[in-house]
C-alpha cells in the first residue's frame, strides 16, 4: 500500500475531506507501523494516527471507525469556528 492508494480511498470513503476543501497529509511511520493523517483547513489542524491494520482495512473498503469520527469532529470544529 502506498500514500496516494491510501489518500484516494480515504477521500473516496470520507467525501467530507473533499467536499469541505480539507488539505490531507499522510506520512508512514515504519518504527511504530502507522500513518500518521494530517488534516487541514486554514488555521485549524488534526492529526490523528491510523494503525497500518487499519489503513489495510480501509483500503480493502471497511471503514475506519475511528478515523471517521475524528474527522467528523474535525469538521464540526471548523465550521463551528469559520
Amino acid at each position: 500500500m502506498n500514500k496516494d492508494d491510501l489518500a484516494a480511498k480515504l477521500k473516496e470513503m470520507y467525501p467530507e475531506i473533499v467536499e469541505h476543501s480539507l488539505d490531507m497529509e499522510l506520512e508512514f511511520n515504519a518504527d511504530n507501523n502507522y500513518w500518521v493523517v494530517k488534516l487541514s483547513k486554514g488555521d485549524h489542524r488534526l492529526h490523528t494516527l491510523l494503525d497500518q491494520k487499519d489503513a489495510e482495512a480501509c483500503i480493502e473498503g471497511t471503514q475506519c471507525v475511528y478515523l471517521g469520527v475524528q474527522i467528523g469532529q474535525f469538521v464540526k470544529n471548523f465550521e463551528y469556528y469559520a
